[in-house]
């Protein structure tokens, strides 16, 4: 039975442990942190479920399901309330919510396009034209996320649809994420089609589970998740201080002690895997150095219904950079999920962005409540507020990652019982990690 060690337990080790446990490989997983989960982290107040990274997984990607239905949560997925779903983009102060029909950024309505006060006539124009104008055309390489779409829908469209939307996703600049990469999906359709709207309109995509919700998540929070995998491995607590090839296996040195391993999977940040990797595999490590990431706060601010004088009709609102102070988005969790909020309880669940990482708790607060006031007309004072710094823990696809990541995998095939996993490869959600994890432990168990 090989001696399989795992490095990181955020949901992408704890998957990998659980896949090489289920086959009868039991990890020894190393977490420098004192919990397990990385950014997955659910805690309760005031019966209110405070979710401190992610709240929730697209149903349209089957992954995380998948395990969740594995380790027996089935009966406690919940999906997203979307007969409530409205986002609001602020613009001018004002919030204004997205036209319906929007896949992204792309329209696949033409009424709800011509109603909307988010947009100018000008920008609907070329919307719109962007249908009819635009021939299919061979591959073209890599480009900026903002200058795929500048293209195809103008300056306008970025500014109001897709930076608001893009940055709520991976906390970035369009202007230096990868269009291969982020939207790899309309690439191709731009590739086939020419239009995005017309390959939108004739090829849609899946709607989200096949049941109507676009989101799931777990009734009690995802910690649930986390709580399930735990089990699946020996836990160590500790920093691995160095990794080193020894024969056709591994020696990685954990709170000074050294411990010795057939595979590794590295399920960290590229960075950390970067600095365990360079004594000898210097190229390897280059590439992994390379990848940028961003960070982010999240702030959890839970009010008295009866003290709560906005209606909160929607999931939420977004902050377009060029309207941003230090909120880039809230979410009025009560309406997206049921269960997780009572009923005499509002909670807003706000993204204050990497800016506010150095911020005393009272001034995210009271920049937060500033804001709040500004936009909803909120003067009510929270009963409580739950903070979560997470520094470098949004990796970002720039131009080029595509190409990068090829040469990283071209190299880790090279190198027997080596494995990576985490959001800094190919897709950052919770179902991309967990598919990195399973993909990491099959090529171990055959």
């Amino acid at each position: 039975m090989p001696k399989v060690l795992i490095v990181g337990g955020g949901i992408s080790g704890l998957s990998a442990a659980y896949y090489l446990n289920r086959a009868g490989i039991r990890p020894t997983l190393i977490e420098k942190a004192a919990h397990l989960g990385g950014v997955v982290q659910t805690s309760v107040q005031q019966g209110c479920v405070l979710e401190a990274g992610p709240d929730s997984f697209l149903a349209a990607k089957p992954w995380a399901m998948d395990l969740i239905r594995e380790v027996g949560l089935a009966d406690q997925v919940i999906g997203s309330n979307d007969h409530l779903r409205v986002t609001y983009i602020l613009k001018h102060g004002r919030l204004v919510p997205l036209p319906d029909g929007l896949m992204m950024m792309v329209p696949t309505k033409i009424l709800p396009l011509l109603g909307t006060r988010l947009l100018s006539w000008g920008a609907k124009i070329r919307m719109g034209l962007e249908l009819l104008r635009r021939p299919p055309k061979a591959p073209l390489a890599d480009r900026s996320v903002y200058n795929f779409l500048l293209d195809h829908y103008g300056q306008e469209s970025i500014d109001y649809l897709a930076e608001p939307l893009l940055a709520g996703v991976y906390g970035g600049d369009p202007r230096e994420m990868s269009a291969n990469s982020v939207l790899a999906r309309f690439v191709e359709i731009e590739t086939k089609y020419g239009s995005l709207t017309r390959g939108v309109l004739a090829a849609p995509g899946p709607n989200g589970s096949g049941s109507g919700s676009v989101f799931r998540t777990l009734k009690n929070g995802l910690g649930q998740l986390v709580d399930a995998l735990k089990g699946s491995a020996d836990i160590v607590h500790g920093a691995v201080q160095s990794l080193e090839r020894r024969g056709a296996g591994f020696r990685a040195r954990v709170n000074g002690d050294w411990m010795d391993a057939d595979h590794v999977v590295l399920a960290t940040p590229t960075a950390d895997a970067a600095r365990l990797l360079q004594p000898f595999q210097e190229n390897l490590a280059g590439l992994l150095q390379a990848v940028p990431y961003t960070s982010s706060v999240t702030l959890a601010l839970g009010y008295r219904k009866d003290t709560f004088q906005h209606p909160l009709k929607g999931f939420g609102f977004l902050v377009p950079k060029r309207e941003r102070k230090l909120m880039a988005a809230c979410t009025w969790v009560g309406n997206k999920f049921r269960y997780r909020v009572p009923d005499h309880m509002v909670l807003l669940r706000c993204f204050m962005g990497g800016d506010a990482l150095a911020e005393t708790d009272q001034a995210l607060v009271e920049a937060a409540r500033r804001e709040l006031r500004a936009i909803l007309g909120v003067e009510a004072m929270p009963v409580f507020h739950s903070i979560a710094r997470w520094p470098n823990s949004m990796a970002q696809y720039t131009v080029g990652h595509e190409q990068r990541q090829l040469q990283v995998e071209s190299i880790v095939k090279d190198i027997p019982g080596l494995h990576l996993a985490g959001n800094g490869y190919r897709g950052i959600g919770l179902p991309d990690c967990i598919r990195a994890a399973k993909q990491a432990a099959e090529r171990i168990i055959s």
